[in-house]
């Protein structure tokens, strides 16, 4: 069992910077990849990053690379993404969630969630 919870969200102009968190409990965090999800009013949950287990391997959405930046420190059970050039298409309610599979972009692959944070990015 891994339980997640979100933080660091909050309102910012275009162009800026947030850090979101997502501490873990559980002493098998390590042993987990973990992912962002993102869901829009309106809008279907859709897939932001992923991180392998050790925090070796990202992977980006196409509108996300260059400008997002997905860390993991297992000694915290902590997550991190590193949000810059924030736009206004990035607001949205940001979930964290961790999967037993190596690789998964689906959120189908995803059995603990977070109960998520807001990010909202005015123009």
């Amino acid at each position: 069992q891994v339980q997640l919870v979100e933080s660091g969200g909050g309102l910012v102009q275009t162009g800026g910077s947030l850090r979101l968190s997502c501490a873990a409990s559980g002493r098998t965090f390590s042993s987990y990849a973990m992912a962002w999800f993102r869901q829009a009013p309106g809008k279907e949950r859709e897939f932001v990053a992923w991180i392998s287990w050790s925090g070796a391997n990202t992977y980006y959405t196409d509108s996300v690379k260059g400008r997002f930046s997905f860390s993991r420190d297992n000694a915290k059970n902590t997550v991190y993404l590193q949000m810059n050039s924030l736009k206004p298409e990035d607001t949205a309610v940001y979930y964290c969630a961790a999967s037993s599979q190596v690789w998964a972009t689906s959120s189908a692959w995803y059995a603990y969630w977070g109960q998520g944070t807001q990010v909202t990015v005015s123009s």
